[in-house]
């Protein structure tokens, strides 16, 4: 584990966000955070590290078969610090802030990290399968959290 920067040589960080919806998306209790997406999202794609975020065939950020009252982020960047101070040192920390507005508490882990190599694009199955990997076992070198840091494998 580490807390520190890694020498990453020929792997990317890949992460699964879920959270779970207390309204339906289309909800006037949901209107604030909605109108805050394409915002975020484009802020996400602007920020050193960046590097892809999954959408839909049709071009749009979806459930990726997960439920129905799920919001999904499925990203990859070139580091845990990119993916950290996008996170909580951007616009996107209001997000975070406000978060209990929109989305309910989860009992398990809802966020999950782990390396890919550069240029993998990974798929909701695999996010998901990374997401229930951390929730069996616990952070490990193949699902980590922010606070269960992993280098990446070349380092």
């Amino acid at each position: 584990m580490t807390n520190g920067k890694t020498n990453n040589a020929g792997w990317q960080l890949a992460e699964l966000n879920l959270a779970w919806l207390v309204a339906p998306i289309d909800s006037p209790q949901l209107k604030t955070f909605v109108d805050q997406l394409d915002t975020i999202n484009g802020l996400a794609e602007q920020s050193p590290g960046f590097v892809w975020r999954w959408i839909d065939e049709s071009g749009n950020p979806s459930n990726g078969g997960f439920d129905d009252d799920l919001i999904v982020n499925i990203s990859v960047w070139d580091d845990i610090d990119s993916l950290f101070d996008f996170t909580y040192k951007t616009a996107h920390s209001a997000v975070m802030r406000d978060r209990k507005q929109w989305f309910k508490s989860m009992e398990e882990a809802g966020m999950v990290l782990w390396w890919v190599p550069a240029g993998h694009q990974p798929s909701p199955e695999e996010s998901r399968q990374r997401l229930q990997l951390l929730q069996s076992q616990g952070p490990t070198e193949n699902a980590f959290t922010f606070k269960s840091r992993f280098n990446s494998p070349s380092s």
